[in-house]
């Protein structure tokens, strides 16, 4: 029986496409360095949708992969229903192509139909995989931009959170997808963004032990300092397969997060190799690594670890850096506002919201 192909796999093969393309585009040009990635100009103001409130209805939508298993969504209905909000159900939410959840049209669809619907307050996506960078081409972005409304994900909710943002100004959420785990951290930081309209402080849980010191949730300096700018980032393999395709953001100035999941050292390399080359990484103001949980070096001779990948291309920078942040692929995460002004604190290990994301 042949297996399914793994999300490495599929994202490998896209970015290799790409790849092909703009070299075919590339050899009669001079050798000169490629020009910085722009989605569009940096917008005056972050357009900011309006916070959450109890009796609001959020829309539920599967941009990416199939829920094969039932189990989540109920549990989501039912914590939604406890948080005093009402749920709504995309058209194909239960639709299943292959791995995806659906055709692309449908789950695009779904989204569009979302934004334009007055009823919803917010739109969460159940969960992510592969996909959601296909239908980027599909989305009605007049609609959206007339639409402003809170929607949360991550891994590869990371297409639309970025491309969202870049096309329409909108302040989009880097949080757990419908199908996470609603424990109380989780909870916690999504009604202090979402709900209390919050400037929040980013800081990695304390946790009691008996051990002389912290052990669970450190953060490590790369270097140290304090910058500030618009907070952009997400899942790093996401983020690389849609450089060139004009739906990312400028990232002048930008305090960028990244995380990722189990990627091998010297994936992690070349991704962050290709950011460098795109010109996105001499930009940026300072850098946040979350987690990347599984990302282990090879075995045998002469593997990098995951420190040393960040000291060549997040240390040379010499912006302002840590790592260990809870953001990614953990059961307890922070809800990050992409397109606001925050601080970061690489000492501290802290991201500091200079402003709400709603209003």
């Amino acid at each position: 029986m042949r297996r399914m192909p793994t999300r490495r796999e599929l994202l490998t093969s896209s970015s290799l496409a790409l790849f092909g393309s703009l070299m075919a585009g590339s050899r009669s040009a001079a050798a000169a360095p490629p020009p910085a990635q722009s989605g569009g100009p940096i917008a005056r103001s972050p357009v900011k949708p309006a916070r959450l409130k109890e009796g609001d209805t959020v829309g539920l939508v599967m941009p990416s992969f199939a829920q094969w298993d039932p189990v989540p969504l109920d549990i989501l209905l039912d914590t939604l229903k406890a948080l005093g909000l009402e749920a709504k159900l995309g058209r194909h939410v239960l639709d299943r192509r292959g791995y995806f959840a659906g055709r692309d049209e449908d789950r695009a669809a779904d989204l569009n139909a979302m934004f334009a619907d007055p009823e919803v307050s917010a739109i969460h996506c159940v969960r992510g995989g592969w996909g959601a960078a296909r239908l980027l081409p599909l989305l009605d972005w007049k609609t959206i931009g007339r639409n402003p409304k809170v929607l949360v994900g991550y891994s590869d909710i990371t297409a639309l959170l970025l491309s969202l943002h870049a096309r329409t100004g909108l302040v989009t959420f880097h949080g757990p997808v419908g199908a996470s785990t609603w424990n109380a951290f989780n909870l916690d930081w999504m009604k202090r963004v979402l709900w209390n309209a919050e400037a929040a402080m980013f800081a990695n849980a304390k946790e009691a032990s008996d051990t002389l010191v912290p052990v669970k949730n450190r953060t490590r300096v790369i270097t140290p300092g304090k910058a500030r700018g618009r907070l952009l980032g997400g899942n790093l393999t996401v983020f690389t397969t849609i450089i060139g395709s004009g739906y990312l953001p400028d990232f002048r100035d930008c305090i960028l997060f990244l995380e990722d999941v189990e990627e091998a050292p010297y994936s992690l390399d070349r991704m962050f190799t290709q950011l460098k080359l795109a010109g996105i990484l001499g930009q940026v103001k300072g850098v946040v690594w979350g987690t990347c949980d599984g990302c282990r070096p090879g075995e045998g001779f002469g593997s990098l670890t995951i420190p040393d990948v960040l000291d060549d291309h997040v240390k040379a920078l010499g912006v302002p850096a840590y790592s260990g942040a809870m953001i990614g692929h953990v059961d307890r995460q922070f809800t990050l506002p992409l397109g606001v002004q925050v601080e970061l604190d690489a000492d501290a290990g802290t991201i500091r919201m200079l402003e709400s994301a709603v209003v």
